[in-house]
């Protein structure tokens, strides 16, 4: 009898081992292409507008997140809620309208705007236009005018040169400074405080082509960072123009630039005061943005206190004032996809009572394209304790095979931070691809790596903190960060492949019986 129930006892504990050993490729397998493409195809559409920090398609991305979480049954764990507003300030060069006599002109195409001037009212009745704007002792053209206060309007390169080409400051072929330093003429002409400077040239118009659209949406940092803000050459507003804008305003004297080049070459001309208002709203704005953190939380078992974070950037580029806009794919797209999956199928485990031993927090992040400013606000503001925290899996860029491996072998991932901070990560993730079998590939976990990837992704705000912490990424490919980084690029089998690589790890760090233990001090900050 004794026996007997001996070989039952064996026989039903087999059963059990084997059970628990099926477990992770049965929630693994419910990762599906179907499931990721509809995801992804609804993120990086137009309705999602590039999912920008700051803008409606991000705050739509967040919702969107929330309530997925909602639905698979993650636990809100900030206040009752799955966001973390992330305390961000954008801060950008506005200008509401500029206008010159009756011609109401457009910012990025028919102009740019800088300066450090606070955000106000200009107006002017008249522009004095200066020629080249040179005040050299050999050539100076303001000497016989005051422009304080003035819109004074100038040709900002090119200098007078005699009938062999010989420059009339240097008495030779070479250039001056006045040219060879294409900053120097507005920095000489605002130390007579005009009120504005009008440029114009070949070089303003193609600082206008290079603005494009998306420099004018600014720069966003936290609000707690106390750096003070780089500050550009000028005080006062500069606006480069096109030439032909600047032509449109000397025809109001029957002149142009090219009038203007070819009879300044023997002497400085006196400067032309041309009868023609100028009306402008623009400046330096401040304004406060809360895009946040989305959390959501499987809770563990015997070791819940201990947590596994897997996160990735759902913002990306956005949409420009012009209707651009930047799906982001694979760049987060496919990562933000990869945060869902997971956190499905990591819900319904511990629904079927086989859930992880310690619990995982999917954080959707932030405001990484503007420098990391999610995870950062998180690791500075935790809303679970760091201390606890055993490990971050980040995932950015899964969905794509890049330059390297496109004549080659397409079953591949990138795994970055496998050698930094603990032994133990890179022997977890080999054990697990031994159910994916892939190439895993380490060359950007190199020394002196030159691109410097592993400090480049949110995972290195968690690292910085001595957090364990790996990064997935499929790689670079020409579309990064254009408007070409689109779903119909996207290889959703390798992408579903990948994603089932990182279900794979996260569950190995979330069952075992320890920690991964920081045994590199290489990269470790203070807690």
């Amino acid at each position: 009898m004794i026996k007997k129930f001996l070989i039952l006892l064996f026989i039903s504990s087999l059963t059990n081992a084997c059970s628990l050993a099926q477990t992770p490729s049965q929630y693994a397998n419910l990762i599906g292409e179907q499931s990721s493409k509809e995801h992804l195809t609804i993120l990086s559409s137009r309705e999602y507008e590039g999912r920008g920090t700051g803008q409606k398609g991000g705050e739509k991305t967040a919702q969107y997140i929330a309530e997925h979480f909602k639905t698979y049954g993650l636990q809100p764990v900030v206040n009752g809620s799955y966001f973390q507003p992330v305390a961000l300030k954008q801060i950008s060069y506005k200008v509401e309208v500029f206008s010159i006599g009756e011609q109401s002109l457009v910012n990025g195409k028919d102009f740019f705007a800088s300066g450090d001037n606070d955000f106000q009212q200009i107006s002017a009745d008249e522009i004095i236009f200066v020629g080249y704007g040179i005040q050299d002792e050999k050539y100076n053209e303001i000497q016989s005018i005051d422009i304080k206060d003035k819109v004074i309007l100038l040709l900002n390169e090119g200098e007078p040169t005699d009938a062999s080409g010989k420059s009339l400051l240097t008495g030779s072929m070479d250039q001056s400074e006045w040219s060879k330093n294409r900053f120097k003429r507005i920095q000489e002409l605002l130390k007579h405080n005009p009120k504005m400077i009008l440029a114009t040239g070949p070089q303003a118009q193609e600082t206008i082509h290079l603005t494009n659209d998306r420099n004018l949406l600014g720069r966003v940092q936290l609000r707690t960072d106390t750096a003070p803000p780089k500050r550009s050459i000028t005080s006062l507003p500069t606006v480069f123009i096109t030439e032909e804008v600047a032509n449109s305003i000397l025809a109001k004297k029957n002149t142009s630039l090219a009038q203007f080049t070819s009879s300044a070459n023997t002497k400085p001309l006196a400067p032309l005061t041309i009868a023609l208002p100028v009306h402008g709203k623009m400046g330096i704005l401040t304004e406060e943005l809360n895009d946040p953190n989305v959390l959501g939380l499987v809770e563990g078992t015997d070791l819940k206190d201990e947590i596994v974070v897997v996160c990735g950037h759902y913002d990306h580029d956005g949409i420009l004032p012009d209707g651009t806009f930047f799906p982001g794919a694979d760049d987060n797209g496919s990562g933000t996809v990869a945060i869902l999956e997971l956190a499905k199928v990591f819900a319904k485990a511990k629904q079927d009572g086989k859930g992880p031993r310690r619990s995982m927090l999917f954080i959707g992040l932030a405001a990484e394209e503007k420098g990391l400013l999610g995870s950062k606000y998180y690791a500075e503001n935790p809303i679970l304790p760091l201390e606890k925290t055993v490990a971050c899996i980040n995932i950015d860029m899964i969905g794509r095979i890049d330059d390297k491996h496109l004549k080659g072998n397409h079953n591949y991932i990138h795994v970055i931070g496998a050698n930094k901070l603990s032994s133990d990560l890179k022997p977890i993730v080999e054990n697990a691809n031994k159910e994916i079998g892939m190439e895993l590939d380490y060359s950007y976990d190199r020394p002196n790596e030159p691109m410097r990837l592993y400090y480049r992704s949110d995972h290195y705000n968690f690292a910085k903190k001595g957090i364990p912490s790996l990064f997935f990424f499929s790689g670079l490919h020409p579309h990064y960060h254009t408007p070409e980084d689109t779903v119909d690029k996207i290889d959703f089998p390798m992408m579903v492949k990948r994603e089932k690589l990182i279900f794979h790890t996260a569950w190995d760090i979330a069952t075992r019986d320890d920690r991964p233990k920081v045994d590199i001090r290489e990269d470790i900050g203070t807690r």
